[in-house]
């Protein structure tokens, strides 16, 4: 009777844990059926038992870095107080997370998390029910809630996009550049929740 192959052994979350395995060692072009199946020593139609096509494998690994990405963000923040600071560290956060692991942050910035996908939204919740927290400490209203968290957005993730991209070229520090932006968008969103009143 001899061993059961390999790729009957293998469970999804060995295929996911192998692609976040692969992306941090060789960056979000790791993220393939080929070279994931690779690193797991099968041949890729194996990885199609677990992950139909190249798509879901990306969509999958997206939500669960995502997942990992909100526990170690409510880790770190988890006794903070909520004050319009923890915006600040929300937003100093994100970036050492996209320097630390610039792989699995081009990653979780490619893949698209629609709303109506069951596994997504869940993550999508979760998310804009910790942005929700972060800005708690402001009156808002439900659309100019929407409004901010786009602005947030915007400026966090452009910013680190940029600097990722290597076009900072000008001198003066990024880090410098970044905490103005933090205080500028705290500065707008205090006008906006001004607004509201």
């Amino acid at each position: 009777m001899g061993r059961p192959k390999k790729e009957h052994s293998l469970s999804r979350k060995d295929v996911i844990a192998a692609a976040i395995a692969g992306i941090d060692q060789d960056g979000a072009a790791a993220l393939g059926v080929s070279r994931v199946a690779r690193r797991l020593g099968i041949k890729p139609p194996a990885i199609y038992k677990h992950l139909e096509n190249g798509a879901a494998l990306q969509r999958a690994t997206a939500i669960t870095l995502w997942e990992q990405y909100l526990i170690e963000c409510q880790q770190t923040l988890a006794d903070r107080p909520i004050t319009t600071d923890l915006l600040k560290q929300l937003g100093h956060f994100t970036r050492n997370f996209a320097k630390t692991y610039p792989g699995r942050y081009q990653v979780m910035m490619q893949v698209q998390l629609q709303p109506q996908d069951p596994e997504a939204s869940v993550v999508i919740h979760k998310l804009l029910a910790f942005l929700r927290q972060a800005l708690s400490d402001y009156t808002l209203t439900d659309p100019q809630l929407i409004d901010v968290m786009r602005m947030v957005n915007a400026a966090i993730y452009g910013f680190i996009a940029i600097e990722q991209a290597g076009l900072m070229t000008i001198e003066r520090s990024p880090d410098e550049s970044y905490e103005v932006m933090l205080a500028g968008l705290l500065g707008a969103i205090a006008t906006i929740s001004k607004d509201s009143e």
